[in-house]
């Protein structure tokens, strides 16, 4: 109201798979797409046949027997925090994608956030079926993603 301009709100995570989707990993590929951008917590954009679906939060989904969800023990802060090299870590990111692949049975993962430039050090420690790739737009996607989305909202 104060601007006189018009405003739209999106998820950033959600952001991020809009740019995946149309620009990176995503791009003219069709099925279930996951991107989980792992940073501070754990975002989700789930997409489908390059539909986002909007406002998954699966992150916050239960990971742990003390209750803790996805952010609280398998995040990259939480890698920080508890000292956990990057071997140990992706025994828990297995967890967490071991899930998701049970629920949703996608055709790629796509880590973005933060630690997608060094995905190096963990992805290759995931034990998952489903293809998993970092974010080609790195921890730019996400602004990409609201740029993308704000310029289809003005059209």
């Amino acid at each position: 109201d104060v601007t006189g301009l018009p405003c739209h709100v999106l998820n950033d995570a959600d952001a991020a798979g809009l740019a995946e989707m149309r620009f990176g990993t995503g791009r003219d590929r069709k099925g279930v797409i996951i991107l989980i951008t792992v940073g501070t917590g754990i975002g989700t954009a789930l997409i489908y046949n390059g539909v986002l679906i909007p406002n998954t939060e699966l992150g916050h989904i239960i990971l742990s027997a003390k209750h803790l969800d996805a952010e609280k023990y398998a995040s990259s802060a939480i890698r920080e925090n508890e000292e956990l090299g990057y071997k140990k870590w992706a025994k828990r990111l297995t967890k967490y994608y071991g899930l998701m692949e049970k629920y949703f049975n996608p055709d790629l993962f796509t880590v973005g956030g933060g630690v997608s430039r060094q995905s190096e050090k963990f992805l290759p420690y995931v034990d998952i079926k489903t293809p998993i790739v970092p974010a080609k737009l790195r921890n730019q996607a996400g602004i990409v993603g609201a740029a993308y989305y704000a310029s289809t909202k003005q059209q």
